[in-house]
């Protein structure tokens, strides 16, 4: 077995991630609410030794949002759920940055990490849509570069809660009636530009020290924060050329920011179509793109301009210029729809069919898309995948067939190697920075 291992995520998006995957004949529309399709789903992903499951989110909906994002769990709630059906698998939940209070982010993902025994992973985001702030109580969206000195300083403070409790802090001595080790529990007293947190935190230090750091900007900002903060980077790249490039890219700057690039794991979004023969796998990839028409590809691009109008335009004239609605919205998705559209001399529609159902390396036989995955860890273009269903039950599909030859070929695991999440990628426990200090002037 080769030592550097696949890791592989499962996402979790209920009734699909497109518009029209619940029309599927074998679907379930009311996925995205039972609680019995996602416990099968992680005992499933459990059993095929992934190493984790992913929840994505947003905090803002219209009603030509997606199905699934209009009617869905909550990730902190439905990941607290799994944990009790799971064991070894890894929980990544989504929660922004925008919109929510560190004292509470750290108490709920480090309840999270406590209940699942150290399994805990949080995926920081900003938030882009601008609709977002009126659910808040606010005027108005923070700017892109404001959103990201504001996470900064958010994670500076959820890991500085997480730090404050020692991990031998609770000595539990009955006898001289200690129940903790008052030397060993510290106020954060932060004050700083967003935020102002006294602390310390009122839950102890997790299993795994801190759960794990996953983030998914991809703009010029967004690849700073992620190569300086985080332990994965979800990303959406459909070509290897492209995947390679920002492979490098991400992995120059965490050396840059005195990081090994070994501990940055660079993750993208696929969904594979897997068939029998490669007729069967075409067959599928037909039944994939049909669910989607040029109605819902239009929304789907819009989401990444701040829900833009796309309607208005004519189908089979240039791609318009609407790089002005991007500027403050998802800016490393909408600048690759453009780049996609210039690139290629595309109409909208065609810019929209692309980008919606994009033909990737990962169509074929069980061997092939195999092969797609070990191109791209080898060149290298990723460090593992976080796997998304293109067709209802590609789960069963893809851990039946695709992840044995993985095996056999000595990219991915056949057990896991521990019992928290960190264990299963590599990583090691965070030092507590108390202790750091404490040993460090003794």
């Amino acid at each position: 077995m080769s030592a550097r291992q696949l890791k592989l995520g499962f996402m979790m998006h209920g009734n699909g991630t497109g518009w029209g995957d619940w029309r599927h004949p074998r679907a379930h529309p009311g996925a995205s609410t039972d609680f019995a399709y996602y416990r099968r789903q992680a005992i499933e992903a459990e059993a095929a030794k992934l190493d984790f499951l992913f929840v994505a989110d947003s905090v803002h909906i219209t009603p030509k949002s997606s199905p699934h994002y209009l009617n869905r769990f909550e990730p902190l709630t439905i990941l607290s759920a799994l944990a009790a059906v799971t064991d070894r698998i890894g929980l990544v939940g989504t929660l922004t940055v925008s919109y929510a209070e560190p004292f509470n982010v750290a108490r709920q993902f480090g309840s999270l990490d406590h209940i699942s025994g150290g399994r805990a992973g949080w995926n920081v985001v900003t938030s882009w849509l601008e609709g977002s702030a009126r659910n808040y109580s606010r005027d108005k969206h923070f700017d892109h570069a404001t959103r990201y000195r504001l996470a900064a300083e958010h994670l500076d403070v959820v890991q500085g809660l997480w730090d404050s409790w020692e991990d031998d802090s609770l000595t539990h001595d009955k006898a001289s009636g200690q129940f903790f080790d008052p030397a060993r529990l510290h106020r954060l007293d932060h004050r700083g530009q967003f935020f102002q947190v006294e602390g310390p935190l009122n839950l102890s230090r997790s299993p795994q020290g801190q759960p794990v750091i996953f983030q998914a900007g991809a703009s010029e900002d967004g690849k700073n924060f992620a190569a300086a903060r985080s332990d994965a980077i979800f990303v959406q790249n459909d070509d290897l050329p492209s995947a390679k490039a920002y492979y490098a890219d991400v992995k120059r700057r965490a050396a840059g920011f005195g990081r090994d690039p070994d501990d940055l794991f660079v993750l993208p979004g696929l969904r594979p179509v897997i068939g029998s023969t490669e007729e069967e796998a075409e067959r599928k990839y037909q039944e994939f793109i049909a669910l989607t028409s040029i109605e819902d590809a239009l929304l789907i691009m819009a989401r990444s301009f701040n829900e833009h109008d796309f309607s208005q335009y004519d189908l089979d004239a240039p791609f318009p210029d609407v790089g002005r609605f991007a500027e403050n919205s998802n800016r490393s998705t909408s600048e690759r729809v453009i780049r996609l559209a210039q690139e290629g001399n595309l109409t909208l529609r065609q810019t929209a069919q692309r980008f919606a159902t994009p033909r990737t390396d990962f169509v074929g036989t069980p061997e092939q898309v195999a092969d797609a995955f070990q191109r791209w860890f080898l060149e290298p273009a990723a460090d593992g995948f976080v796997y998304n269903n293109s067709l209802p039950d590609e789960l069963s599909v893809f851990a039946g067939t695709v992840i044995p030859i993985l095996q056999d070929r000595g990219l991915f695991r056949r057990e896991y190697e521990g019992t928290t999440f960190r264990d299963q990628l590599g990583l090691a426990k965070p030092e507590n920075r108390h202790a750091a200090r404490r040993v460090a002037a003794e």
